[in-house]
């Protein structure tokens, strides 16, 4: 029997039990970690730099590329470097950190796309009121919410989880600190006072996913209205980005945490994990940048500029 005042260290889930394999999977999750990384690092300079991208869909743009980069690298440089060093410890401060950045991160990204589905709204239903309803002021408030919510939520989850002693070991079925998993390894009857929590939970991602869903049934509405078919055109290249990302967070969370108990084994719960938790941070610059010209006219310029001024930076161009 341990407590959580006892325990020092956590155990995560391994990927892998050869050598061998441990490396392919470090190599291939560094790889998929510094694609996110220029993804989204791309995104973030050429909506920052180019003053014809500051409009509100791109600062929101801004935001969520802020949060993907935030996200993957709460998880995957951990689970790489237990990959590499052949270990699966992780301190108890850092299993602390990962459980109240992931929910964050994860739910800040969640305001942040319903908030980008009123803009596109907005855009397309009521574009003589653009200009008012989504002003600087406007935006910048909106995106603080989104943060602070993110902040709040994940604060309330982290104290709640660790407020529940741990009866059942401190081993993790998960390759990074998951509330869940850490909820599995409490005592059973401290299980049930998280139940308030994850009714907050259900009850802002459902809130959230009914407005994105009411909005885009306004859009699809006022698309099919129009009498011009390049108007149409325009304005399904406008949300088909979004609709894409808001599909692939929600349908990989939704499975992850509402699968049935019948099919849940480490191995699934392990791959569910990686394709919530790695993939749409991955993706969601290219989706982006896909059919949108002026973002990829703008990416194409900031990585012609690193070319043009390599050889100010020769170190860092060297390879």
């Amino acid at each position: 029997m341990s407590n959580s005042s006892s325990i020092t260290e956590f155990l995560l889930l391994a990927f892998a039990d050869t050598r061998q394999l441990q490396l392919l999977h470090f190599g291939l999750f560094l790889g998929i970690y510094l694609a996110a990384l220029l993804g989204n690092g791309l995104i973030i300079t050429a909506v920052a730099c180019d003053h014809r991208l500051h409009t509100p869909m791109y600062f929101f743009l801004l935001n969520l590329a802020l949060l993907d980069t935030g996200c993957i690298s709460t998880t995957l440089p951990k689970a790489m470097a237990n990959s590499l060093w052949d270990t699966r410890a992780i301190s108890y401060a850092g299993c602390a950190a990962q459980v109240f950045l992931f929910p964050f991160l994860m739910s800040a990204e969640y305001f942040i796309l319903t908030v980008m589905s009123y803009d596109r709204y907005v855009a397309i239903c009521k574009p003589l009121h653009y200009g008012t309803l989504l002003g600087s002021r406007a935006c910048a408030q909106m995106a603080a919410a989104a943060w602070g919510s993110g902040v709040l939520y994940a604060l309330l989850h982290t104290a709640n989880t660790f407020s529940l002693p741990l009866c059942q070991g401190s081993a993790v079925d998960q390759f990074f600190c998951e509330i869940p998993q850490i909820l599995k390894i409490s005592c059973a009857h401290s299980y049930l006072k998280s139940f308030w929590v994850v009714v907050t939970g259900v009850c802002l991602a459902s809130g959230c996913f009914i407005f994105i869903v009411f909005s885009y049934v306004q859009i699809f509405r006022a698309v099919l209205m129009m009498p011009s078919e390049q108007g149409r055109h325009k304005a399904f290249s406008m949300c088909l980005p979004h609709l894409f990302v808001v599909s692939l967070f929600i349908s990989t969370g939704f499975f992850a945490y509402l699968k049935p108990p019948s099919i849940s084994s480490p191995s699934l719960n392990l791959v569910v994990a990686v394709l919530y938790s790695v993939m749409p941070p991955t993706l969601n610059p290219l989706i982006y940048s896909m059919r949108n010209r002026e973002l990829k006219w703008a990416v194409s310029k900031v990585i012609s500029w690193m070319f043009l001024n390599s050889e100010k930076f020769p170190l860092f161009f060297q390879k």
